[in-house]
């Protein structure tokens, strides 16, 4: 038995595969008890959890604590002279208007910074030995008359030699054993020291918030007789062992859109489908992905909250236009989506939980392309009056009717989603017409064609039970880890004995770690330099598999960077500027030795019927059915609605839909 269980914003979602076949559940998020949703869904299912032999978890815990400021106490460790890094930052201001520009709050504030004397220099060596006297007489003091839970030491240049943090790490533990260490040699080995920095401290801020809640998680999972394996998602696209989590907690800040990426990139393969434009469309927020050649695309820095983060995660663009995206009138009188989000409490108006505004999914309510008594299969209750009440003053303020204004928000809704998408595919060189949208969440069936139509794509998968998809994705992902170093280099004729060089290294550390993890068949690993033109301020990453690393020599290493350079830039591949190597990175994977296979659970069903709803402006008189009610090789047109128990998927007018042997919903659009 293999259960998935992931907490989102608005609900909890679990997707369950065994023996017996398949079971869903999707239950509402407690966001102040996230674990207490997770409890939740395994009651919902129906599972005996002693017989769960691999449970896989995803949750918003750590994105949370950033976002809300509800880590744990964290001191913060640098070299002498340098304590005001986390608040100095960069230059750069991304408000460039706003008088009143304020550059974003660090997690650790400047009283809990301190300063070690110590110096290494760029090229790994010791100018200054770390001062122990001092970390005893001074440090130790201080970290222990703090009430820190936390500490994260980031010494200038240790990316090119960890030995003094390794050190100060020791003398903490020794006289302070019950504070969480975090060493950013251990989170990132890569320049950049506010990057570097910013990410240790968040890493450390959120190391305690997790160490908690996977610990009173797996209390919980021991009190009902849990004896199986019990896994946590990562940002870039892997699970971990929980314990392995624990001194990796940053990995988990994107857990639910990299499992939803994950399991749509699985589900869709299994039609042949292999690049794609992912729609996720929740109860907070739509995220939006590429995969190309049935791998997401990945990036090695992200922001949360304006800060940045430096670990592999996958590409993933985030708008404010989910279901409980509240819908409102900008001062200059114009119709806004989002991204404010009535979330899970208290929710659309229609929820009936106290809700007083406006949002996306009282506008669908509205249109009828959400029906109120198929929400959640018929298991939730929620009131259609309601969101006509709280659409009226903008129907009124505009002169529409209720339906215009409903379907003048979800258009608006759609434009924002179709906005994110180009930012990952057209500006970055990839044509969205030569891509199939996958649409999944609670809300992106609901969406996709008509998004897909704006973009030019003329195909769309429908996965089956589409609103649980990032549950099933947890338990269809492998066990991922990544590391990474940076070491700047001339690409020369000794080129590929450098990288072959550095591939050994990272590789041994690399499959150490994992056979102490248990993890040792059906691994894969993946290697990444990152390059650039000597000059350049930032790099691009040249993918290299192992037999390539084999091979390679200084002339190949100039034409895998060419090639990799056009494609982004459009020059790069007659180039005879010198290229430089700026830092590596390596992924270890343990792939599943079997998918996990997703099918429609045909637990939903609804008569078939004769239905109006209203899109695009005008009223259409449509057809209802249930995705379980469709045959092989049937061909339905829209305008329809296809409702299973966990979402709700509309075929407008002039696209068909067919379901293929794997069970995904093939819609196209006519010529």
């Amino acid at each position: 038995m293999r259960v998935g269980v992931e907490v989102g914003g608005t609900f909890t979602d679990l997707v369950a595969i065994g023996k017996e076949g398949i079971r869903v559940a999707k239950v509402p998020s407690v966001p102040s008890r996230p674990d207490e949703g997770a409890f939740n869904a395994l009651l919902a299912s129906g599972l005996t959890i002693a017989e769960i032999e691999d449970l896989a978890h995803g949750s918003t815990v750590a994105t949370n604590a950033v976002l809300e400021r509800k880590g744990f106490p964290t001191a913060f460790v640098t070299t002498e002279g340098f304590r005001d890094i986390l608040a100095l930052q960069r230059h750069n201001r991304t408000s460039i208007y706003d008088l009143e520009y304020q550059k974003p709050a660090p997690v650790v504030k400047r009283a809990d910074c301190f300063e070690v004397s110590e110096r290494i220099l760029a090229d790994g060596s010791v100018l200054t030995a770390l001062d122990e006297a001092k970390v005893e007489t001074a440090l130790i003091p201080a970290l222990k008359n703090g009430g820190y839970e936390a500490v994260a030491v980031c010494l200038l240049n240790a990316y090119a030699n960890p030995a003094h943090e390794e050190q100060l790490r020791s003398i903490i533990q020794a006289r302070l054993p019950d504070l969480h260490v975090t060493l950013s040699s251990a989170v990132t080995r890569e320049f950049r020291e506010y990057e570097r920095a910013s990410t240790a401290a968040i890493s450390a801020y959120v190391q305690p918030v997790i160490d908690r809640y996977i610990g009173r998680f797996e209390g919980r999972l021991a009190e009902n007789g849990f004896k199986g394996r019990f896994s946590v998602m990562q940002s870039n696209g892997g699970r971990l062992p929980a314990e392995a989590m624990r001194q990796s907690a940053v990995t988990a800040l994107l857990s639910g859109p990299a499992a939803g990426v994950m399991g749509a990139t699985r589900q869709a393969s299994r039609s042949g489908y292999e690049n794609l434009i992912t729609l996720d469309i929740g109860g907070t927020s739509t995220d939006v992905s590429v995969v190309t050649g049935g791998k997401p695309g990945l990036t090695n820095e992200f922001m949360i909250d304006g800060l940045p983060v430096r670990i592999p995660v996958i590409d993933i663009n985030t708008v404010g236009a989910g279901g409980g995206s509240i819908i409102w009138i900008d001062e200059g009188g114009m119709l806004r989506a989002g991204p404010q989000s009535a979330g899970a409490d208290p929710g659309p108006a229609c929820y009936g939980r106290g809700g007083k505004l406006p949002t996306i999914t009282d506008a669908h309510v509205i249109r009828q392309t959400m029906r109120p008594e198929a929400f959640l299969g018929g298991r939730m209750q929620i009131d259609p009056e309601a969101s006509r009440a709280v659409f009226k003053p903008i129907a009124e303020h505009f002169g529409m009717t209720l339906e215009e204004a409903a379907d003048s928000a979800i258009q608006l809704a759609n434009a924002n989603i179709v906005r994110a998408i180009q930012l990952i595919s057209t500006e970055r060189g990839k044509d969205p017409r030569d891509y199939v949208m996958i649409p999944y969440g609670g809300a992106g069936p609901l969406h996709a064609a008509q998004v897909a139509q704006d973009l030019g794509i003329r195909t769309i998968v429908v996965p089956p039970n589409a609103g649980v998809m990032s549950a099933y994705g947890l338990i269809a992902s492998d066990f991922v880890q990544f590391e990474s170093m940076t070491h700047r280099a001339v690409v020369d004729v000794g080129a590929g004995d450098l990288v072959r060089g550095i591939f050994k290294e990272m590789k041994d550390r690399a499959l150490t770690r994992f056979h102490e993890l248990g993890l040792d068949s059906n691994l894969r690993l993946d290697f990444i330099a990152d390059m650039r033109f000597v000059g350049q301020a930032f790099e691009v990453p040249v993918a290299l598999s192992e037999a390539e690393v084999a091979k390679l020599d200084g002339a190949a290493i100039q034409r895998l960077f060419g090639t990799a350079h056009e494609k982004i830039y459009f020059f790069g591949a007659s180039s005879d500027k010198p290229i430089e190597f700026v830092s590596f990175r390596l992924g270890i994977s343990a792939e599943l030795a079997d998918l996990p296979v997703l099918v429609e659970t045909g637990d939903y069903s609804v008569e078939a019927s004769e239905i109006e709803l209203f899109d695009q402006r005008q009223k259409w008189q449509g057809t209802l059915m249930s995705r379980s009610q469709i045959g092989d090789g049937q061909i339905l047109t829209g305008p329809m609605l296809l409702e299973d128990s966990t979402s709700t998927l509309f075929v407008p007018a002039g696209w068909s839909a067919a379901q293929d042997e794997n069970h995904n919903l093939i819609l196209t659009r006519a010529e």
